[in-house]
């Protein structure tokens, strides 16, 4: 199943929640680090407990990486624990020139075989061609990020008059000839989206920020469909996997993503 396929196939279902599985060993319930792999079975526990009612999981490739090559294994072992029809996304956030963005998108798209990942457009659409030759995948692209340092360069104004995430929408809306790139636009920036709904149109969201970053999802997912855009995702990490530290964490996930369907069901009516 392609990856526009399964994101529209999950919010289609009422499903717009994305967990980010970004499992710090050092947060994880003290009882799992019995475990041969703890960070495995708290992947597995959560994803088990999860998997009917979310949207899709984003796995920070940085949480592995740094694992070295236990860490790309337990990567590994994570994808194939994830159900075929829910969407994956790679956030690496990569951007880079020539072979080596062509081996960038090989490893996310063939070997890990994910459905989409994240994108830096910072230098420029050469840097990313390779991820846009996959037409069946889904590449969601930096426009405005909800750290505080987004305002360094992205909400700085250009010599037309215009931000520069705003000129960047529509660099990603010209490069979206395969339909399978979307952005990233944090819910920090809530007067920013509502904003520039009409640039964004129908590209797909990936939306940072609700929970620890201080976003707000009731007003986000309001915002959201009261204009009518039903393609996007909300990112909840921390608030979800961490939610419960005892030997219920699994349960107390499920109810917190359960919680959060809740909301955005009622922000749709």
């Amino acid at each position: 199943m392609i990856a526009q396929k399964k994101l529209y196939n999950a919010n289609k279902s009422g499903k717009y929640v994305c967990i980010g599985l970004d499992t710090d060993l050092k947060k994880i319930p003290k009882h799992l680090l019995k475990e041969k792999n703890p960070v495995i079975e708290f992947n597995r526990q959560i994803i088990e407990a999860t998997k009917s009612s979310v949207a899709a999981y984003k796995i920070n490739l940085a949480f592995y990486e740094c694992c070295g090559t236990e860490g790309i294994k337990n990567l590994e072992k994570t994808l194939e624990a994830i159900p075929s029809n829910i969407l994956t996304i790679s956030d690496g956030k990569r951007g880079d020139i020539g072979n080596t963005s062509k081996m960038y998108a090989r490893s996310y798209f063939e070997h890990f075989k994910f459905d989409s990942t994240t994108l830096n457009p910072l230098m420029g659409k050469d840097s990313l061609e390779p991820f846009l030759e996959y037409p069946d995948k889904l590449n969601f692209i930096l426009a405005l990020t909800s750290n505080p340092g987004s305002i360094d360069f992205q909400k700085e104004e250009l010599k037309s008059g215009e931000k520069f995430f705003q000129y960047t929408i529509k660099k990603i809306l010209e490069w979206n000839v395969n339909s399978n790139c979307g952005i990233v636009f944090g819910a920090t920036n809530l007067n920013e989206l509502t904003a520039n709904l009409h640039l964004i149109k129908n590209l797909p969201i990936l939306i940072p920020g609700i929970g620890a970053q201080g976003g707000n999802l009731n007003q986000l997912t309001r915002t959201l469909f009261g204009a009518d855009i039903k393609s996007f995702l909300v990112n909840v990490s921390r608030g979800i996997i961490y939610k419960g530290s005892d030997q219920n964490f699994a349960d107390e996930a499920a109810g917190e993503l359960d919680s959060l369907n809740k909301t955005i069901f009622n922000g749709n009516k």
